[in-house]
């Protein structure tokens, strides 16, 4: 290992390079490059915290009906435009055993990742009626799909979570929504990048004023059944996913096989629609695209103008491990839960060298251990502290990008996938508190 920390004109040149005026505002891919640069620069290796790269194997049941698909000879044709039947017939039944809520097949329908999914549908939602066409990010959040909104040119709007928990949500949320120009509401739960889980009163709140002020909601379950403080993945058996789908039929889920199947490469995930919403008439899409149900136009307009369809074997290799969860075969909350135990290790590293967790609540309970987590140092910024870590060799992002208004960074623990990463982290950490104290 060379010396640290690192001189400091390694992360201005890469930063100068890259031309990135502000480290703060750094998305997750430009960060992974800085720190990639400095590794040439230095011939030292760097803990990559920053991106949520699946840490485990593709599940085995989508590669096999992949392969299959594809020695079948379904290369050569184009995809249904809504999902073939079977994976929209398994879609429903999986979202049945592990949320115990009810979406048609109909209603289940295949994008290119959850990214291509929520990149249309914010498009789709910002058109739906005159005079509402703001997106509301819940925040801490995904930082692309604020880059989404930015890229479409459509307004938003957001608000951090850390100080609205509980009963403070519902005055929070409905002072937006009141303004009329709300057209949906998107957060994620599990949480990226905090880890915290919305509770279903929180849920409710949601999803009754999303009734009561004609938003959609937008929920991204990236994450679906990682909160590992409670049992859940049994199929058809509480306790299920807390999902806002049981309180409106305002909603859109976003469900991906990147990171609870390890399937991230094949770009594959569902936008299931609920069974009211689906077929709900809006005169502004009939007016605009000759198609006024938002299932049809969101389908054969948006998602066929964007890609004109999902990887067709991608679809069977979904199926099939929808299928698999669903029957009992595959514990894919049991193989991502190592997940949490890596959350556990490194958590107990940085706290012993001075760190905190920044949300580390769900208001009086621990906040679970999962993919991801918040930690600050000190009185160091976002981007202080981002750029304090670069020269000590740990890569992550900062929580400004995530809409946070927290100072501090998200650590994601899926590359850290060998013994000698976490005796690294040690190191540079300690390191880092004898010149940080």
């Amino acid at each position: 290992m060379g010396r640290l920390p690192i001189d400091r004109s390694v992360l201005d040149s890469a930063l100068e390079r890259m031309d990135i005026a502000d480290i703060a505002q750094a998305t997750i891919r430009q960060s992974g490059d800085i720190a990639r640069v400095m590794e040439t620069q230095t011939g030292m290796e760097f803990l990559h915290l920053e991106m949520g790269v699946p840490g485990l194997p593709p599940e085995k049941a989508g590669v096999e009906a992949e392969c299959r698909a594809l020695q079948s000879g379904v290369a050569s044709q184009y995809p249904n435009m809504f999902g073939i039947p079977e994976l929209k017939q398994q879609t429903s039944r999986f979202i049945r055993a592990f949320l115990d809520v009810g979406v048609a097949p109909q209603g289940c329908i295949p994008t290119v990742g959850s990214m291509q999914g929520s990149f249309t549908a914010f498009l789709l939602c910002s058109q739906l009626a005159p005079g509402k066409d703001t997106i509301l990010f819940i925040d801490p959040g995904f930082p692309v799909q604020r880059n989404q909104v930015q890229i479409l040119d459509i307004p938003s709007a957001s608000f951090d979570i850390y100080e609205y928990r509980a009963e403070k949500l519902g005055p929070k949320l409905e002072s937006y929504l009141a303004q009329g120009n709300i057209a949906a509401i998107v957060y994620s739960n599990p949480n990226n990048p905090a880890w915290i889980c919305l509770t279903e009163d929180e849920l409710r709140t949601i999803g009754e004023l999303a009734t009561r002020y004609d938003a959609i909601v937008i929920e991204d379950l990236a994450y679906l059944c990682m909160d590992f403080r409670k049992p859940l993945g049994r199929p058809f058996e509480a306790p299920y996913q807390a999902t806002v789908a049981r309180y409106t039929d305002n909603y859109i889920l976003m469900i991906s096989g990147s990171k609870i199947f390890s399937y991230a490469g094949q770009r594959i995930a569902i936008a299931a629609i609920s069974d009211k919403l689906y077929p709900r008439h809006y005169p502004a899409l009939k007016q605009r695209y000759g198609m006024g149900r938002l299932g049809d136009a969101y389908v054969l307009t948006f998602l066929y103008a964007a890609s004109s369809g999902t990887s067709h074997s991608a679809q069977h290799a979904l199926a099939a491990m929808f299928r698999a969860a669903a029957d009992g075969q595959l514990d894919f909350v049991g193989e991502t839960s190592e997940y949490a135990r890596r959350a556990r290790l490194t958590k107990e590293i940085f706290q012993r060298h001075g760190f905190r967790i920044v949300y580390d609540k769900d208001q009086d309970e621990t906040v679970s251990d999962g993919f991801f987590y918040t930690v600050g140092y000190g009185g160091l910024s976002s981007a202080e502290l981002l750029s304090e870590l670069l020269l000590y060799g740990i890569c992550a992002i900062s929580l400004t990008s995530t809409g946070s208004r927290q100072p501090g960074i998200r650590v994601c623990v899926s590359q850290l996938n060998r013994p000698e990463q976490f005796e690294l982290l040690e190191t540079r950490l300690t390191a880092f508190g004898q010149n940080h104290r």
